[in-house]
């Protein structure tokens, strides 16, 4: 027994070297963004500042304006993406077990209608649904919007995970629940935090439109550029978005590539 545990724990660590190269983050890759984004910002604030704003635009532009409605659109983004992690983890888990295969095909589909309707038309029938306009609502529209990449990519994060290494975890003396939280899971990190990337990004970018439902966020800012014929307004919305979207991209792919095992 001794020498079968010796074997498996020796084939569960060389299949693991084989199939998981170093791929650690270089100092390039831990500054880059960080950089790039202030040098944006600085370059921005310092061409609003060289501009001859009229009132309409000191107004709109005001630092208590963007802190307000970045914050917003903060919020909507970070509660709709833990709702949406909180769903589509758990979903994501259950459907790769062997018994609940034959569901895979019409709970992606389902998860699938979220995405096919366009993100406006998907807000409209919600707030129709609830008949009042706020926070809720859009934070339900955007985990609607958004299950799918994290479910789909929870999935096959683990589904892709070597047969044989579940095998010898399980010949190890190793629970079900074990092998899925200390073989399972770690393995299916980065595709996993690749769908909390996709996710985030779709959930900054349609929060933009909260502002139609009275939830704010930054789409106040673009909207209002438009609206009002003023490009620098515009210039700077589309500046605080892509800079944000960006940002939590960064941040959730840096984080995938901490909490991925040693090696990965």
């Amino acid at each position: 027994m001794a020498a079968l545990e010796t074997a498996t724990s020796a084939d569960v660590a060389a299949t693991s070297r084989v199939a998981a190269p170093s791929h650690r983050p270089t100092p390039l890759e831990w500054w880059g963004m960080p950089v790039f984004l202030l040098v944006v910002g600085t370059a921005t604030y310092l061409w609003i500042s060289s501009q001859d704003l009229d009132s309409i635009e000191a107004r709109v532009l005001s630092r208590d304006v963007l802190v307000e409605r970045t914050i917003e659109h903060i919020q909507l983004t970070l509660v709709s993406t833990v709702i949406v992690l909180l769903i589509a983890i758990p979903l994501g888990i259950v459907l790769s077990r062997r018994w609940a295969r034959p569901a895979v095909p019409v709970v992606l589909g389902i998860a699938n209608i979220g995405q096919g309707v366009p993100s406006i038309g998907l807000l409209a029938v919600i707030f129709v649904a609830f008949g009042s306009l706020g926070f809720t609502p859009v934070v339900i529209g955007l985990v609607a919007y958004s299950t799918l990449p994290i479910l789909r990519n929870t999935l096959v994060g683990l589904q892709q995970v070597d047969p044989s290494l579940i095998k010898a975890s399980r010949g190890m003396g190793m629970s079900p629940l074990g092998v899925l939280r200390r073989v399972e899971l770690p393995l299916a990190v980065p595709v996993m935090f690749a769908g909390l990337r996709t996710a985030l990004v779709i959930n900054v970018g349609t929060a933009t439109l909260a502002t139609f439902f009275g939830a704010g966020g930054l789409g106040y800012v673009i909207f209002s550029g438009i609206g009002l014929n003023r490009d620098t307004i515009l210039v700077v919305g589309v500046v605080l978005v892509s800079g944000l979207a960006l940002l939590v991209s960064y941040l959730a792919g840096m984080a995938g590539r901490l909490l991925a095992p040693r090696g990965l």
